[in-house]
């Protein structure tokens, strides 16, 4: 499942790198090294790896660049490596859309489980929504979800989501009017063993808002209950 496929090590400490390439390797994988971050963009954009392992502190375009630029375009699995220990710049890395969050100095064992594990969620959520082949899209007044294809579009235009925000969003279109709260929605939308914390879904709700929200009307499909959680307005 997991051999062969390809991973970009976005990193310019060299001894690091060499860890990481030799880790990989071993483990099947085919680790391609970058050490800076406009070409690691070229490389995501282009299409050239599985999964992303991505330093935040990086010559010319940070990780947190990367992380933006990245996401504007593709679904890819983006797993931090930093050395920046501080909530906020974990909470601001998930917001960017990172799948995960490894904080240096790093078990090499647990970084390659951490790869494996999400390239399995990847694999398992493909499969998923390749299943209910006669599915059809989810209209909620002038807001569409298309489950298979993966897009959003708001009064007919292409919205462009991270992978952890369509799931949200989908998952609260498909469970219209319903509150849920953050550990629900965590459950849920992450999974049991998915790493962070309720943080994340607030950050993701966020997000989505901020998206949606090219008009007055619709930067509200989904609602804050307080003290109880969300509901997606129908």
């Amino acid at each position: 499942m997991s051999v062969g496929k390809r991973i970009l090590v976005v990193e310019d400490d060299p001894s690091i790198a060499d860890l990481l390439r030799d880790y990989l390797e071993a483990n099947g994988f085919a680790p391609e090294p970058c050490g800076d971050g406009a070409k690691a963009v070229e490389r995501i954009r282009a299409g050239a790896c599985d999964l992303v392992l991505l330093d935040l502190m990086l010559p010319g375009l940070d990780g947190f660049d990367v992380l933006r630029l990245a996401r504007a375009e593709t679904d890819v699995p983006i797993l931090v490596v930093s050395a920046r220990r501080e909530d906020v710049d974990k909470i601001r890395a998930f917001g960017l859309g990172a799948d995960d969050y490894v904080a240096k100095p790093f078990s090499p064992g647990e970084l390659v489980a951490r790869v494996k594990a999400n390239l399995s969620k990847v694999e398992r959520l493909r499969s998923r929504y390749q299943e209910p082949e006669g599915e059809r899209p989810i209209r909620v007044r002038g807001l569409e979800a298309q489950p298979l294809a993966r897009r959003v579009l708001l009064h007919g235009v292409e919205v462009p989501l991270a992978q952890k925000e369509f799931d949200l969003l989908l998952f609260l279109l498909r469970n219209p009017d319903r509150v849920f709260s953050k550990n629900e929605l965590f459950e849920r939308v992450w999974g049991l063993d998915a790493t962070g914390d309720t943080s994340t879904v607030t950050v993701h709700v966020a997000r989505i808002r901020e998206k949606l929200g090219a008009h007055p009307e619709d930067a509200q499909y989904i609602e804050t209950v307080w003290g109880a959680g969300y509901r997606l307005r129908a």
